[in-house]
């Protein structure tokens, strides 16, 4: 993965995005639907109809870059909005890139109070 400088955020755009989309048509959905700057240096993640197609475009300070993932097998989980924005952290990025559900994540140990 890609080592992001620290201040990134990561943005999902909630509801369907047209996957024949570039940089163009993405980076005007950020600024008008999304009403953010596609030139901050944050992350913004797409998906199609299908679920199986995320794009992500990120300016990293030299230009537009646009990442693309099909996974083989299932779907990618999103938030169930139609519209707006969900943010998530670079754990939850991780976890979405690999097909987990990023939203409901448990600790395999409990937390202990301290006495």
């Amino acid at each position: 993965m890609i080592q992001l400088p620290s201040g990134t955020r990561i943005w999902i755009a909630a509801g369907v995005t047209d996957m024949r989309r570039g940089f163009q048509g993405l980076s005007a959905q950020v600024q008008t639907v999304l009403k953010l700057q596609p030139f901050s240096g944050h992350i913004f993640i797409f998906r199609g109809r299908r679920g199986d197609i995320i794009k992500c475009l990120w300016f990293d300070g030299d230009g537009l870059c646009l990442f693309a993932k099909r996974l083989e097998k299932g779907r990618f989980v999103w938030p169930k909005a139609e519209s707006g924005t969900v943010s998530l952290s670079p754990a939850q990025l991780s976890m979405l890139l690999e097909g987990i559900d990023w939203r409901h994540v448990e600790r395999t140990w409990a937390l202990q109070s301290a006495v």
